[in-house]
């Protein structure tokens, strides 16, 4: 019986010491800093007698096999590309995720780059940039940002990123097909449009030619002559201090050039009335520039302003502090386009028709929904069978002061000396 007990001691031994050395090979393995929560150690010695370990080359087959299952996100390939971005901004708060606000149209895209494995970092190890940062309620049809992407293809595979590839085929074909991925996680209105493989030095703000916005309005009485000569003085490079919301802190030259300035009408009616378009195209712009000139147009447009007021306002040296006015909604605005050098964005055929099948679907969506409010509109039409209305008292109109005679916002000089007082006091105080 005692040697019967020292023979089973000797074999535990031994298997504890094979169960050693094989727990030294897998921690050396690849996957074993992938897989901490994996059990390394073999239980008792009964456990032990029921594996068949038989050899070590064996051992090493099966470490193999589970390394090629689980593989990090450092081990595939990546590569930097520029997305093509559309959303309904209605329900954002903006586009930016920098905020405590939530949801933005970057943070449900973040959600879905990470649901789908396509990115592992921060934004700064994805070298991250975005062209446009829309505020609340802003849509777009056109935005594009920049990062790596998880690749399918070899890191020569992907090409040095030169503007003259941009158009070789080779670069797109065997590609991750990241419309389909992408447009399958995120939520219905937002979509991506399109991709294109970019250099490592590329920036979709710094490197964007031109920017597109539309902004929609009903004519109802404007007078659109009187708007377009009006919004042919913003062409060319001008300080718009007066056009937009001052970010002092950040922004410290407000001369922006726009290219190109329209007004014209679109397709859509309503019973009488014809929904028109203004479109603006620049190099940049400033926080709230467009919706700033928006609203001083639609002023000049009831005839309560002008159009001399443009270039009034236009000479900062005269009057270097905005007057105060109230900017345009921002539902009717849309960042249209943002323009490169060499970018051609691609798409799958079978991602665009989806993508062009749920367009289809979503407009039809609202065109019902706007069908049903147009029912209700009818329904509230007087008829014979109505009862006779009570009539109200009439209200006066609202008198309008001209921008002129208006209090003025602090001028970019006063801001600047607010602002080095509060640095000054947090600087003597920095826990306050």
């Amino acid at each position: 019986m005692q040697s019967e007990l020292d023979s089973l001691r000797l074999r535990v031994k031994d298997l504890e010491s094979e169960n050693a050395r094989l727990s030294s090979l897998l921690s050396n393995c690849k996957c074993s800093k992938e897989c901490r929560n994996v059990d390394t150690g073999i239980g008792s010695a009964e456990e032990i007698q029921g594996l068949k370990l038989h050899t070590d080359d064996k051992m090493n087959q099966k470490v193999k096999g589970f390394s090629n299952k689980i593989r990090s996100m450092h081990q595939y390939s990546k590569r930097y590309v520029a997305l093509k971005v559309m959303y309904f901004g209605q329900r954002f708060f903006g586009f930016a995720s920098e905020g405590q606000m939530d949801p933005t149209i970057e943070s449900e895209i973040f959600r879905a780059l990470e649901k789908t494995r396509l990115i592992d970092g921060t934004k700064k190890d994805l070298q991250y940039s975005r062209c446009g940062r829309t505020d609340k309620g802003v849509s777009s049809v056109g935005q594009v940002i920049s990062l790596f992407l998880r690749s399918k293809l070899n890191d020569a595979d992907t090409g040095s990123g030169c503007p003259q590839e941009f158009q070789m085929k080779e670069l797109y074909e065997g590609e991750l097909d990241y419309v389909r991925i992408l447009n399958k996680e995120l939520p219905k209105d937002i979509r991506v449009m399109g991709w294109c493989p970019v250099p490592v030095d590329f920036s979709s703000r710094f490197s964007c030619l031109s920017r597109e916005y539309k902004y929609f309005f009903w004519r109802e009485n404007l007078n659109i002559k009187a708007m377009e000569n009006a919004g042919k003085k913003f062409i060319g490079e001008h300080d718009f201090r007066n056009f937009c919301k001052m970010d002092a802190a950040n922004v410290h030259s407000f001369k922006r050039c726009i290219t190109e300035f329209k007004i014209f009408p679109c397709a859509e009616r309503f019973d009488e009335d014809q929904l028109w378009v203004v479109k603006i195209k620049g190099t940049a712009f400033l926080w709230h520039q467009v919706r700033c000139i928006v609203a001083v147009l639609f002023l000049i447009g009831k005839g309560l302003e002008s159009p001399d007021l443009i270039e009034i306002l236009l000479d900062t040296e005269k009057i270097p502090k905005k007057p105060q006015y109230v900017m345009a909604p921002e539902i009717p605005l849309v960042l249209q386009s943002c323009n490169f050098e060499a970018l051609k964005f691609v798409c799958s055929s079978g991602s665009r028709k989806a993508l062009l099948d749920h367009l289809e679907m979503e407009c039809k969506s609202y065109k019902i929904q706007s069908a049903i409010f147009h029912e209700a509109f009818l329904s509230c039409s007087l008829s014979e069978n109505d009862e006779i209305l009570l009539e109200d008292k009439p209200k006066k109109p609202p008198s309008h002061i001209p921008l002129m005679l208006r209090p003025t916002e602090p001028s970019y000089e006063e801001r600047c000396v607010k602002l080095n007082s509060q640095l000054k006091v947090k600087k003597k105080n920095p826990l306050s």
